[in-house]
């Protein structure tokens, strides 16, 4: 469901992921690339990078005030590996890990259970844990819609770029016949970055000092059992690119190492696996919980 790091979605030195000029040009297609890649990862292939961000959940049903449900800590661990390609020319894939922890928005604290205003039902809170979250092709610089431009604007050597990911598919806890009687997931995702132009450009291989705001809106998390009540979710949140993962916040790094400890280091960039959302990992929870119990329905 959280799609930070599936969304972002030739080589001039013989050595993948190095370059021989000192700064990137980006009318060019390979260098275009490597400008993300280095915002996203690293030209150095395998070398972690962590994104970090933070913010808040509100509700939005027609005719009722709006409700702010939930704040969260989050944050993705990544790698990248470039490629080559003969007709393509240079690309990278990434690799992901992505965990989004919802907290109380008096005490700060992670929510284990959450009492439903509309249904006043107590419930177990399922955080954001997906693994992985892998871009599924490379991204080249000649690919099928042909060169490859990043988009960004640059101003007075500062930078932003700008994309929004629209998201519809079959929503995995559905049956056979959603064609007919809808079942469907539906959700926008609403990704600003915000850079320094030497910082992207220049010889680094990394854009360390990288900023980022996202929004998303989406249907109810399936976790909070809102049937077909009407509504939706609005998430905001902001926050950058950090050195390593020991310096997230605390609170974030008591709960991974307690209870989420592959999530300290991005997937193998040799990983093949299909990819996870929120639905996904959902159903695994569903079925697993069904399976100890031994009933059919929860």
């Amino acid at each position: 469901m959280l799609r930070f790091g599936f969304l972002l979605l030739v080589l001039a030195s013989p050595v993948f992921g190095q370059t021989d000029s000192l700064r990137l040009d980006l009318s060019q297609p390979a260098d275009a690339v490597k400008a993300l890649q280095k915002m996203q990862c690293s030209l150095n292939d395998a070398e972690p990078a962590v994104y970090y961000f933070e913010g808040s959940v509100f509700s939005r049903v027609p005719g009722e005030r709006d409700r702010k449900l939930f704040t969260y800590e989050a944050f993705n661990i990544r790698a990248c590996q470039s490629v080559q390609d003969e007709e393509q020319g240079y690309g990278y894939q990434m690799v992901s890990r992505e965990i989004l922890l919802y907290t109380d928005p008096d005490s700060g604290e992670i929510l284990r259970t959450w009492l439903n205003p509309w249904t006043r039902e107590e419930l177990d809170v399922i955080h954001v844990a997906n693994d992985p979250v892998n871009t599924r092709v490379p991204i080249w610089a000649m690919g099928r819609r042909g060169p490859f431009d990043l988009g960004a604007t640059i101003i007075d050597g500062k930078g932003w770029l700008r994309f929004e990911v629209p998201v519809f598919y079959a929503n995995p806890l559905g049956g056979a016949y959603q064609e007919y009687v809808g079942g469907t997931y539906q959700s926008i995702e609403i990704f600003n970055f915000f850079f320094d132009e030497e910082d992207l450009l220049g010889p680094s291989a990394t854009a360390g000092d990288t900023f980022i705001a996202w929004n998303r809106v989406s249907k109810w998390l399936p976790w909070m059992k809102m049937n077909d009540r009407a509504g939706y979710l609005v998430f905001s949140g902001s926050g950058k690119r950090i050195g390593a993962w020991d310096e997230l916040p605390a609170v974030v790094k008591d709960e991974v190492l307690a209870n989420y400890p592959a999530y300290t280091e991005p997937p193998p960039v040799s990983d093949t696996r299909s990819n996870a959302t929120s639905w996904t990992v959902f159903k695994q929870y569903i079925d697993a919980k069904r399976a100890q119990t031994g009933r059919a329905n929860e």
